[in-house]
């Protein structure tokens, strides 16, 4: 699993604005107990010492510290016990002063050891979620929110299966990976007509899998390739900005591309299609790809070594029935 490094400085800022809230609010309640008996003041800087004092004696050379540690803690045990009854003479709780973190587990840094805690990592999905969200400008999509009923029960008289039929199949394998999606997984194909749900399951996948805490990248071909264009011929201020973008489509965990077939047709296009989808799979990498293109259209559009990789590196998954979107506003019966 990578992380978005963008998202996760983001996740880090909020956990650093958590931290200082926390100070801040630590800082007011030892401003109030000292105000209400300055004893107490006097007894956090005495246990400052203490620990000071213990410093000291530990790096001392030729003596043996034992016995003036042994005498520092139980000073500094007697200093936390009349410190405790200070502060409850004085109206506070014992432990009103006493170190809190809002995550006692990496007292607040983000890091349990050497690996990010918990903590930051839930930060970290909520602001992948967060970043999607602002992409996709859905809201609704997930899997407790697809309908089948939009599509038909008559039988194709081709197939035998019907729309309903063949749909609840694609439904059922999209929440399957989402939910066990891994750098084992497949890379997707999803290919049929306009309005049949192509974005709103790989829309619903990517929020799972973000969920998961892998890092996602979502947007839609024209986009895509307009920053590789935008890095080729150096068009716009902030080429950095569009470098780093360009990293996260290639290095994320899951890339999806909604829409392909939608750009301007170019030969640079095609290139960086290929780019885009050799590197990620050198790399293991995974990638969903929808389109509304047939298989002849995307033949005649891209190169054979794209087609050979959209062929042979994608499970192809092919929505069908009508319109949708054409069903909810009416146009169809």
């Amino acid at each position: 699993m990578s992380l978005d490094g963008k998202i996760l400085a983001r996740a880090k800022a909020r956990l650093d604005e958590r931290r200082a809230a926390n100070e801040r609010m630590m800082a007011r309640r030892r401003a109030a107990a000292y105000a209400r008996d300055p004893r107490i003041a006097e007894i956090d800087a005495q246990m400052k010492r203490t620990v000071i004092d213990a410093i000291d004696v530990a790096l001392k050379k030729g003596a043996d510290p034992v016995e003036a540690l042994d005498e520092i803690r139980d000073r500094s045990l007697s200093l936390q016990e009349e410190r405790a009854l200070t502060l409850t003479a004085a109206g506070f709780s014992p432990d009103y002063l006493s170190d809190s973190y809002i995550c006692p587990k990496c007292k607040d840094t983000g890091y349990d050891g050497t690996k990010l805690c918990s903590c930051l990592m839930d930060l970290y999905r909520e602001e992948q979620v967060k970043e999607l969200s602002q992409l996709l400008k859905l809201g609704e999509e997930s899997f407790d929110s697809f309908r089948l009923d939009y599509y038909s029960e008559e039988p194709d008289p081709r197939t035998g299966i019907s729309p309903r039929a063949l749909m609840a199949e694609v439904f059922d394998f999209a929440a399957e990976y989402a939910r066990n999606f891994s750098m084992k997984s497949l890379n997707l194909f999803f290919r049929g007509g306009t309005g049949l749900g192509k974005t709103f399951l790989a829309s619903s996948i990517a929020k799972v899998v973000a969920e998961r805490g892998y890092s996602v990248v979502y947007d839609t071909a024209a986009s895509v390739f307009s920053r590789y264009e935008q890095d080729k011929f150096n068009r716009g201020e902030d080429l950095e900005k569009v470098r780093s973008e360009i990293k996260r489509i290639e290095t994320c965990d899951l890339l999806i591309i909604d829409d392909l077939g939608t750009e301007m047709p170019s030969n640079f296009v095609t290139s960086a299609l290929y780019t885009i989808i050799n590197t990620r799979n050198i790399t293991g990498k995974k990638t969903i790809i929808t389109s509304n293109l047939t298989p002849k259209e995307l033949g005649s559009r891209y190169s054979p070594a794209v087609m050979s990789r959209l062929e042979g590196d994608f499970l192809s998954l092919r929505f069908v029935g009508r319109d949708i979107r054409r069903i909810k506003s009416g146009s169809i019966d």
